[in-house]
């Protein structure tokens, strides 16, 4: 693949339009994505969430960035974390996205110290060295550099900051890893087209999955962006990976 090509799931696509095609999809979802990570991981996503906050090591007064925060998960729990001193930032390069959060937490009552950003995670529209935490959950498999990103993300970190990344990853049982494919690829766009009527995004978003870097490529991006003391730890089997950096 030359410099002018990308992966779209299991297609090649130009660079330039991966990000449109992305969009689509999220545009596609974003009603129905709280359904979707209940449909793609059978409800154990909130159990992930709840792992990577407490991973986070994140202190009152902090300063939070959320990338691709999606319905605002992460940014409801972080909010009474970090408390009045402090403050969570939603972003997301998707409006539709970005709106459904937002509308999320205004109903639940979470507003006082989040803001929102339509951002892009390759190109974050943030002073160098902001932020104390910088989070990025299922989102990352979706970018079209990915190492473009991780630079980004450790520009606008504070020194001593943590990137946390939570994202689908690679069983390491052959076994599991069989049940996991297939369901993913018989099962949850049949899923998608039956409760959402768009089997064609879930198909998608399977396929970008088996795209996306393994745990130990992926502490090797870290490594090469300019992170330290850069670990993972799996979750179900590997399934999942939360995988950690410090800004030295």
């Amino acid at each position: 693949m030359d410099q002018k090509t990308t992966h779209f799931g299991y297609k090649t696509v130009n660079v330039e339009e991966k990000a449109g095609k992305v969009a689509d999809v999220f545009h596609s979802v974003a009603s129905n994505y709280d359904l979707m990570n209940d449909l793609m991981s059978a409800g154990v996503h909130r159990l992930w969430k709840r792992m990577t906050i407490e991973m986070s090591g994140v202190r009152p007064g902090n300063k939070v960035l959320d990338i691709a925060g999606g319905t605002g998960d992460l940014a409801a729990k972080f909010s009474p974390i970090v408390g009045t001193e402090g403050y969570v930032v939603l972003a997301d390069i998707n409006d539709s996205m970005l709106k459904v959060g937002r509308d999320r937490l205004m109903n639940i009552g979470v507003v006082d110290n989040v803001k929102f950003s339509q951002a892009d995670a390759q190109y974050l529209p943030f002073p160098d060295n902001t932020f104390d935490i910088v989070t990025i959950a299922f989102g990352l498999r979706n970018v079209t550099d990915k190492d473009l990103a991780l630079k980004s993300m450790l520009r606008v970190l504070k020194p001593g900051g943590r990137l946390l990344i939570l994202e689908f990853s690679k069983p390491g049982n052959p076994l599991l890893s069989k049940i996991y494919d297939t369901y993913s690829f018989n099962i949850l766009p049949k899923l998608g087209k039956l409760f959402a009527d768009d089997g064609d995004s879930y198909q998608y978003l399977a396929e970008s999955i088996r795209m996306h870097p393994d745990q130990k490529t992926l502490i090797s991006m870290m490594d090469d962006a300019g992170f330290a003391n850069t670990d993972f730890h799996n979750m179900t089997g590997g399934v999942v990976a939360l995988h950690r950096g410090v800004k030295p």
